[in-house]
């Protein structure tokens, strides 16, 4: 009898590239994807890894057995959501994970909805980069994702998700109280190509969108501080250190002396929340009921902006 869980395993070890990171993304131990790989190996009767030196590669046969997973594993997310609308209550766990502002904006308004309006379902949300959350996805320890796309994400057309644009969240310019820029009538980004820079670490989804907007306003920002947390970005700011870009979607805390500079000109650099769900899960009661509820929140933010 053939075991999907065996070719999920395939299919995280194929995105993760070694045993011991597709055990991380699955929770299980090394010895135990190995294990499973070879009961998967027996059930489909040729190699499915070849041994190079202390890693293992796909074979030409694991590939061609990974062209038909997406598929199956589709048609199986449809076949659960089938049988589980079949029930009466909404009960149950469902797994949400995204990037900390869409947390913060979106998923926790949207938890907050859901536990009031059904007593019965548990909602567990996590903080994740982007390409976290869409490894969290494919190794069904997430239902539901926020993300941002950026070079380590799944292009639109990736046949494993399902992914829908939710929010369009517009970045401004956040400068100390004072600065020059804050007296100007339109202020556009190239105005502060000379500025010192605040940014997010380089493996943050939000430094790729950074280098990309300025690099479409004609400069390259001379970054002189990295900063992980929207607070501390904010911080840095107000002491002066640099400029950054900040989302709509983040406040602005209260005692920092700065000012959010709405950015005019052909470069207005906007963040795209996208949504990602398992191909083929959407009709599951509980992603259904999650996604409702998050464009819910994002529909509300979206009409106040």
């Amino acid at each position: 009898m053939f075991d999907l869980r065996r070719l999920l395993v395939l299919r995280v070890l194929a995105e993760r590239g070694t045993v011991t990171a597709a055990a991380a993304d699955l929770h299980v131990t090394p010895s135990a994807v190995s294990q499973q790989l070879r009961a998967l190996t027996e059930e489909i009767g040729v190699p499915l890894l070849a041994r190079t030196g202390r890693t293992v590669e796909l074979t030409p046969a694991a590939y061609a057995l990974l062209a038909h997973a997406d598929d199956l594993g589709a048609r199986w997310e449809a076949a659960r959501a089938d049988i589980a609308a079949r029930g009466n209550a909404l009960t149950g766990i469902l797994r949400v994970c995204g990037v900390s502002s869409a947390v913060a904006a979106l998923l926790l308004p949207a938890a907050a909805r859901l536990r009031e309006n059904h007593p019965g379902l548990t909602v567990h949300v996590g903080e994740l980069e982007s390409e976290e959350c869409f490894r969290q996805l494919l190794a069904a320890r997430a239902d539901i994702a926020l993300t941002l796309p950026a070079a380590q994400t799944p292009p639109a057309g990736d046949p494993r998700y399902e992914q829908r644009v939710l929010f369009e969240d517009v970045q401004d310019l956040l400068v100390p109280r004072g600065h020059p820029l804050t007296e100007r009538a339109e202020v556009t980004l190239a105005d502060a190509r000379t500025e010192a820079w605040i940014a997010k670490p380089a493996h943050n989804d939000s430094y790729d969108l950074l280098i990309a907007a300025c690099a479409a306003a004609g400069f390259t920002p001379h970054i002189t501080h990295h900063v992980k947390e929207w607070f501390a970005v904010s911080a840095a700011v107000a002491f002066g250190f640099g400029v950054c870009l900040l989302p709509r979607l983040v406040p602005i805390p209260a005692e920092h002396p700065v000012v959010r500079v709405p950015l005019q000109g052909s470069v207005r650099p906007v963040r795209t929340i996208i949504a990602g769900i398992r191909r083929g899960s959407g009709e599951h009661p509980l992603v259904a009921t999650g996604m409702h509820a998050v464009e819910a929140v994002a529909a509300e933010l979206a009409a106040a902006t």
